[in-house]
């Protein structure tokens, strides 16, 4: 007996033949219990006689019917709802085979049939509800010897629909790892009280009293469309008992359709920052990029290479992926030949501020749409290189802007950063200089530049999220520049989104802003990416406040003094109402921007970008000196 345990339940697979010797017996016994049931445990004469010609008929019928189906195959401790299937179509056609073997033997032997009818469908009941409670049960016993130690994790499960259960039972199925599944937790009450597979769905109100009755590991967030703000409760509310939270990923990247406990991972701070769902005028963006060239420059970066990727399920005829960095372009480029084929996008080693390797570009491959991502972001950095935020944000965009405007592309969208609003930095102040000259050049062009405006992008490489990580693996601390520093933040797909969205709409001359949302503190940012990773602030992490950088300020705008925004038809991108510059005198005052940059004069240079926009007053910078008031 011990043995036949070791077979069913050790590690390995349990040989096929056993499985099917089992099912075997299990049809034999169906059998001797149908014929008891039916004769009222008083069996016959008549039928013992027969039994002899019914047994093997049966036994032979069921025996083909295992070796067909090849239900012996099944590994038992896994059996699903297709097992189980397949089991019932087996019995249930051997069932008419039988019934057509009886009605034969009827009326072309002597009247009579081989087994009685009744006893033919107390079988087909009894064989299939005995074969699958064996498998069932098998499946019970592995689990429960599997997770039988005292040291399992319990979880509880936020989502008692489809996807809810899809995870229990994805849990259900993992081996080596010992976990119970405490509960469902619902926001809809109808569901409240009611049990799933045997585990009893709460209400949400319930979940401090759970809490208090046992020792609760995790919360996986199953539900598919919870609100960002309702999925910051969940969470604030299981960090506050130190519970881990998971998530489980979209339908969409499910595996073949099926979810894998590998996916269900732990909740990351992009999670709980990105805005509600953007709905895309998808009809309208296929439109405008369907079989038409489009180049993208900084398209190695993470905001151009996102870019790539949603720009290329929109079928152009071909992109072009223009950037200097050599490997990351590299990479993306195998990204894409994988999913789009070889010959849908081509690698360009550039750099937008060399004019004649940009001329030399835009004349071979003549885009229909630019997507300009190319440019400085660090502010601190630039802040040190004021004459390569000029040379690169502003000399490079001016460069893409003339050849766009020389081979008539159709549309030029420039990306841009809340930055350019009051700039306090050079690299803001280079931003709106470029916004300035590519608004400026829309009059009398017959390319349409468009300018999109947003904050701080999670996961980007000027993001604080990547930092915060690095210096949390690293045991801390987190090094935080003020205690009231806030930022807007959006993910990268998100402003990619917008990005395509506005360029869509875009007339010409346009800068578009996008919904950013409510702005974060920073310090708030740092304390829950802490407790996120499991550990408790300032017993194993310190927060280290270290001073504002160079050019930096407290809050980011997304509008300027003296803006206004107009509404378009969708709720998250309003229109800049900006200051119009007449071109001849951008261009007059970009050229003088030009001529000190290249006598490496960086006072003057500043100055020169400080007389261009007026609302440039540097913050916590060695350039706060320009700001002061002329003694003359």
């Amino acid at each position: 007996m011990a043995e036949s345990t070791n077979l069913i339940f050790n590690r390995d697979n349990t040989p096929s033949w056993i499985i099917l010797i089992i099912d075997l017996g299990i049809v034999s016994l169906s059998l001797i219990l149908t014929y008891l049931v039916r004769f009222n445990f008083n069996i016959p004469e008549s039928e013992f006689r027969t039994f002899n010609v019914v047994f093997p008929a049966v036994l032979g019928t069921r025996l083909l019917g295992f070796f067909l189906g090849k239900t012996y195959r099944d590994i038992i401790r896994y059996t699903s709802s297709k097992d189980t299937e397949r089991v019932f179509i087996v019995i249930s056609l051997g069932t008419l085979a039988l019934g057509l073997l009886n009605i034969l033997n009827y009326y072309l032997g002597n009247g009579t049939y081989i087994l009685p009818l009744s006893v033919l469908i107390i079988e087909f009941l009894s064989t299939i509800f005995l074969l699958i409670a064996f498998r069932i049960a098998v499946k019970l016993i592995y689990f429960e010897i599997k997770n039988s130690s005292s040291e399992k994790k319990n979880i509880i499960i936020f989502g008692a629909g489809e996807s809810g259960v899809i995870t229990k039972r994805t849990l259900d199925r993992v081996t080596g790892i010992q976990q119970n599944v405490l509960g469902f937790i619902d926001d809809n009450p109808r569901k409240v009280g009611k049990k799933i597979e045997g585990i009893q769905i709460y209400a949400t109100k319930d979940f401090e009293q759970l809490v208090e009755r046992n020792k609760i590991d995790s919360i996986i967030m199953s539900v598919q469309s919870l609100g960002r703000l309702r999925k910051d409760e969940i969470v604030e509310m299981a960090l506050k008992h130190h519970i881990d939270v998971l998530n489980v990923p979209p339908v969409s990247s499910w595996i073949g359709g099926e979810l894998s406990y590998k996916q269900i991972r732990q909740v990351k701070i992009e999670d709980l920052l990105g805005r509600e769902e953007i709905r895309l005028d998808e009809k309208d963006i296929q439109a405008q990029l369907f079989q038409k060239v489009i180049l993208i420059t900084g398209a190695a970066g993470s905001i151009g290479s996102e870019l790539v990727r949603q720009v290329a399920s929109y079928t152009p005829e071909k992109l072009i992926l223009l950037d200097q960095a050599e490997s990351p372009l590299y990479e993306l480029q195998l990204e894409i030949e994988q999913a789009y084929g070889t010959n849908f996008a081509e690698v360009v080693i550039a750099d937008v501020r060399e004019e004649a390797r940009m001329r030399e570009i835009f004349k071979r491959h003549k885009p229909n749409v630019v997507y300009h991502a190319a440019a400085y972001k660090h502010v601190p950095m630039m802040e040190e290189n004021p004459s390569e935020a000029i040379r690169t944000n502003v000399m490079g965009t001016k460069i893409c802007v003339d050849l766009a405007d020389e081979f008539k592309v159709e549309k030029f969208v420039m990306v841009s950063t809340d930055k350019a609003v009051n700039p306090t930095n050079i690299m803001g102040a280079s931003k709106r200089i470029a916004e300035i000259y590519s608004q400026s050049k829309n009059v009398g062009s017959k390319t349409r530049y468009v300018t999109t405006r947003f904050g701080n992008v999670l996961g980007s490489n000027g993001s604080v999220i990547p930092l915060f990580k690095r210096q949390i693996a690293q045991g801390g601390p987190i090094t935080v520049t003020h205690p009231e520093i806030t930022r807007y933040f959006m993910t990268i797909p998100e402003a990619c989104q917008l990005v395509l969205e506005a360029g869509m709409l875009g007339e010409g001359g346009e800068i578009y802003i996008f919904d950013m949302g409510q702005s974060v503190k920073i310090a708030d940012l740092a304390k829950k990416m802490i407790k996120l990773s499991g550990y408790e602030l300032g017993k194993d992490i310190q927060i280290k406040y270290v001073g504002l950088r160079p050019g930096e300020k407290l809050f980011e705008e997304l509008l300027a003094d003296k803006e206004n925004s107009l509404p378009t038809h969708h709720p998250q991108i309003m229109i800049a109402k900006v200051r119009e510059y007449p071109f001849e005198e951008v261009l007059e005052k970009v050229s003088e921007l030009s001529a000190v940059m290249n006598e490496r004069d960086v006072l003057e240079l500043v100055r020169k970008m400080k007389q261009m926009i007026p609302e440039f007053l540097s913050k916590n910078s060695v350039f706060e000196k320009l700001d002061a008031p002329s003694e003359d």
